[in-house]
């Protein structure tokens, strides 16, 4: 498979980096003039300073960092976060505090992670009902724990 290109544009530090060689997300910097705190239970929308070209048929999917959310409880609000491929603004990132502590943002800290996951788009057809299955309408928990 041909690796995808995603051209950027922003300051050389902006750019999303791989942490490891098999790492599925790229890691997101903040772009801050100061630092930001975030007390508990707060969001807060924080930019990255960089703006992408994602090709048509993948999406980029902003989710949090594994070792903010154990340490600091620092998670993405509305994780995944989708940056469709027409959208050409600023990337940003809300991060919400899920811990007991204020967490302090600065100026090129690691916030979040970018996977970008292809898009497959469907045709909708009005039917009377929908087939029915073992599950039917069981919904949360419905399955066990």
């Amino acid at each position: 498979m041909e690796q995808p290109v995603v051209p950027w544009s922003g300051e050389p530090d902006s750019l999303p980096e791989y942490q490891s060689e098999g790492a599925s997300g790229a890691d997101l910097r903040a772009r801050l003039q100061r630092d930001v705190r975030i007390a508990p239970g707060e969001r807060v929308l924080i930019p990255t300073g960089l703006r992408l070209q994602i090709p048509r048929g993948l999406e980029g999917q902003v989710r949090p960092r594994s070792g903010l959310a154990v340490r600091h409880g620092i998670s993405v609000l509305n994780t995944p976060g989708t940056i469709d491929s027409d959208y050409r603004g600023e990337v940003q990132v809300i991060l919400v505090n899920l811990g007991q502590e204020e967490f302090r943002v600065r100026n090129g800290d690691r916030i979040a992670q970018l996977v970008f996951s292809p898009v497959v788009r469907v045709t909708f057809r009005r039917e009377a009902s929908v087939d029915e299955t073992a599950r039917g309408s069981g919904g949360f928990g419905s399955t066990g724990v």
